[in-house]
């Protein structure tokens, strides 16, 4: 029992006379283990019942939390006294309601009564919650108050120059389509329709898409069925409706929403440049933008067979297929790396860095188109190193080259770009290859590190399989039977060679494939037995086009642009 506080009486026990205290009566047991949690009501389960030494002291209960648990005092207090540092403020009342009070011992739950043994039942709060009443934690609010209001004020000046600049760069494009000169006329629907054509009939020419008036309103385009959806847009078959007649030439529509401007703006600048024109090149119309829509809108060729992930998904190639295939995907890189075009005049190179089976379609030959270059880069010389630097870790992920996986770029040489192109068109590659019954036994389709890793592995995945294990896709034993099939696997190795400079460019790619397709009697069969199928027997795949659509025959009034002749505008 504490030695420092008032004397106390202890009550006689039952067997003598009964004694009548002038004071209150209150539990009063020195500092003990609790029961109680801090939470809800519970007895104090002292044993000792004491008259207080002084008609105005109160009953009081001290509650504590410690390291080893709980811990309960009860006594007899002046409240016109501080106790251990605090001023008792409800001792009028009847019941001991916990208050949580700053003591020289620390932080303790305090209670206090008038009435007798009020101090054995313990009221606690629902929770046990920082109060108000601490001023520390006031100052602290209240000076913080300045800087969470500044936080506001920058991130809401932020938000209205995103919309200011966006306002004025869309601006900008408005003012330059004006003050581009239109031809003789303009250009409507039909004009469009007109230069939508190629030797495959399938394809819509870039030459004059620049011409087309953006004044205007805007192309008669119906969009007809959702073909495909990508991380910033959808792909859309639309029909483009002829002004003159009930007639119509299909081409796709891929639509930005308005917060994806500058991946549309992105891709649009490489497409309006003419020097990208190329058979191995998605053919590209035009651009619009729907302002009742919300909406921005490329307008491009539209390929029934669609991407070459989803070809290969549903078909066996063969060997003639492959070589076809793989070739055009690599002239159609090589157009995009090269600096210069077939005439010897300069041309801005452009990485994909976004190379993919699913960024590549299929056209009725059977030969690649790249398309899809909202990631995009122009290699201009302009560009400094910090604007390759912030130009990020892009792509994906399962494409990766190990370079760009390490963020370890060499930021000094434009070449270590075009680089990272390669070694994702060599996983592309094997894709194929992996899919043509050339080899032997073929499995269904599998993207390139197929079960590997997840469907959509992360960076950090791949840079486990792709650094920390040097791993790359199996090539069988059983592929390299077939010469042909040998040498686009021995391709396809130099390509995804680990060390950026000693993998093949993408025109030495083209070159080689095109020496396989002069070559067909000498690789065109197994090294095995097997026969190769007489010419007569191969029968040509034909493609049915409603007698509703456009069958243009050949295009008039239109004057190609060849390299030969230097630009004037």
């Amino acid at each position: 029992m504490r030695t420092d506080l008032p004397w106390c009486v202890c009550l006689p026990s039952a067997d003598k006379p009964p004694f009548y205290p002038l004071n209150k009566l209150c539990k009063f047991c020195d500092v003990d283990l609790s029961s109680c949690s801090g939470t809800g009501s519970c007895t104090s389960n002292c044993s000792i019942t004491a008259i207080c030494d002084f008609f105005n002291e109160v009953c009081v209960a001290i509650w504590r939390k410690n390291e080893t648990g709980f811990s309960i005092e009860t006594l007899c207090h002046n409240p016109a006294l501080p106790l251990y540092g605090v001023m008792l403020d409800d001792y009028n009342s009847s019941t001991c309601l916990m208050k949580e009070r700053n003591t020289t011992g620390g932080m303790a739950l305090v209670c206090s009564c008038k009435d007798d043994e009020c101090n054995d039942e313990l009221q606690f709060a629902p929770l046990w919650e920082p109060t108000p009443e601490d001023p520390l934690k006031f100052v602290i609010l209240v000076s913080l108050l300045p800087l969470l209001l500044m936080v506001v004020v920058v991130v809401g000046m932020f938000c209205w120059y995103r919309t200011y600049r966006q306002r004025q760069l869309s601006q900008e494009w408005e003012s330059s389509i004006k003050k581009r000169k239109p031809m003789a006329g303009g250009l409507d629907c039909s004009d469009a329709c007109a230069i939508m054509m190629d030797d495959d009939r399938s394809d819509s020419s870039s030459t004059l898409a620049n011409n087309l008036n953006h004044n205007t309103e805007p192309l008669p385009i119906e969009l007809d069925l959702l073909v495909g959806k990508g991380r910033f847009a959808q792909v859309y078959k639309a029909k483009l409706n002829q002004t003159t007649s009930d007639q119509f030439e299909t081409v796709a529509v891929k639509i930005f929403p308005y917060e994806e401007y500058a991946s549309w703006k992105n891709e649009k600048d490489i497409f309006s440049n003419t020097d990208l024109r190329h058979e191995n090149i998605l053919h590209f119309l035009t651009a619009e933008e729907r302002k009742v829509e919300k909406q921005y809108w490329l307008i491009t060729a539209f390929h029934p067979r669609g991407n070459l992930q989803e070809y290969l998904t549903r078909h066996v190639i063969s060997w003639e297929e492959l070589q076809g295939l793989s070739s055009s995907l690599a002239r159609g890189v090589a157009h995009l790396h090269s600096d210069r075009l077939p005439c010897g005049r300069p041309k801005v190179p452009i990485v994909h860095r976004d190379l993919k089976s699913s960024n590549i379609l299929v056209k009725n030959d059977l030969t690649c188109c790249v398309c899809d270059f909202g990631l995009g880069l122009c290699l201009d010389s302009s560009l400094s190193v910090d604007d390759l630097a912030n130009s990020g870790q892009v792509g994906t992920a399962r494409y990766m080259a190990p370079e760009v996986l390490e963020a370890r770029l060499n930021l000094e040489n434009i070449e270590s770009f075009k680089q990272t192109d390669i070694y994702s068109m060599a996983l592309v590659l094997w894709e194929m290859t992996s899919r043509c019954e050339a080899i032997g036994e073929v499995k269904d389709y599998e993207p390139a590190y197929g079960s590997k890793v997840r469907e959509h592995p992360c960076v950090e995945s791949m840079k486990d399989n792709v650094l920390r294990d040097r791993s790359r896709p199996e090539i069988a034993d059983s592929w390299l039977t077939h010469q042909g099939v040998a040498v686009i696997c021995a391709t396809i190795k130099e390509c995804w060679d680990h060390d950026p400079e000693a993998r093949l460019t993408a025109h030495c790619v083209a070159e080689r494939l095109l020496e396989l397709e002069d070559e067909p009697d000498k690789l065109s069969s197994r090294s095995s037995s097997a026969e190769k199928l007489p010419e007569e027997q191969k029968v040509p795949v034909e493609v049915e086009i409603p007698e509703e659509q456009v069958k243009i025959s050949e295009i008039q009034n239109i004057i190609a642009v060849d390299c030969s002749v230097s630009d004037h505008k």
